[in-house]
């Protein structure tokens, strides 16, 4: 062989080793196995860190009760045409003495509802209570609505009609008796209820509690004498 050829072969066999030499090295930084980071430490697949921070307050339940009073579809003329909308009426009580109602409008039925109870709970009134009735007897008047209202013994229930007794319920009194002498509009009647249960007070004595007109008192039945 010549020289030339000896010194090709004996360069191949250096590099051979070379990379013989080089390849455990290669392997040791390459990418990290299966279940393993690049730095060699084990992880969970498809786990995540908890991330730190506030813990979510616990949501107590809502202790008032709503009942939708009245749905109305309101129109009004603009510029560029008629807009709708929808007025709802909403009252909200925790039936222990507390009670409130709530006029809004809304683009939606739910929109106007849900502003109707924020209404309803910033405008709250406490209703005095005796034994599960009213104090007193009272009469109230609010624009057309007229409507008297009087205690009643245990046992006698709630006494009304439409949207007062769904107010008086909600309020927390269970024996009551009411007369609506005016008009039949539930939301006038609603708001002459709660200005009737604002008014109330202990201890107030009857001809001080009650002024009915002599226009809406009933007739006295007069007894005739017998001789």
């Amino acid at each position: 062989m010549s020289d030339a050829t000896k010194n090709a072969a004996a360069g191949q066999n250096e590099a051979e080793k070379k990379d013989t030499a080089e390849k455990p090295a290669r392997e040791s930084d390459g990418p990290a196995k299966a279940g393993q980071s690049g730095r060699g430490n084990p992880r969970d697949k498809g786990q995540r860190k908890p991330k730190r921070g506030k813990k979510k307050p616990e949501t107590k339940e809502d202790e008032y009760e709503q009942r939708i009073i009245d749905i109305a579809r309101v129109t009004r003329v603009m510029a560029g045409g008629k807009r709708m909308r929808f007025r709802a009426c909403v009252a909200v009580g925790n039936r222990s003495g507390k009670i409130g109602i709530g006029l809004a409008k809304g683009a939606d039925v739910s929109i106007a509802v849900s502003k109707a109870v924020t209404k309803a709970k910033k405008d709250m009134v406490n209703v005095p209570m005796v034994n599960e009735t009213l104090p007193h007897e009272i009469y109230q008047k609010f624009g057309a609505a007229k409507i008297i209202f009087k205690p009643s013994r245990k046992g006698r229930g709630v006494i009304a009609g439409g949207a007062v007794r769904i107010v008086l319920e909600l309020a927390g009194v269970k024996n009551v008796t009411s007369k609506i002498l005016g008009t039949n509009n539930k939301i006038n009647n609603v708001k002459c209820t709660i200005e009737a249960l604002r008014s109330l007070k202990m201890g107030a004595k009857k001809e001080e509690a009650i002024e009915v007109p002599a226009k809406e008192a009933a007739p006295a039945v007069k007894e005739e004498s017998k001789e």
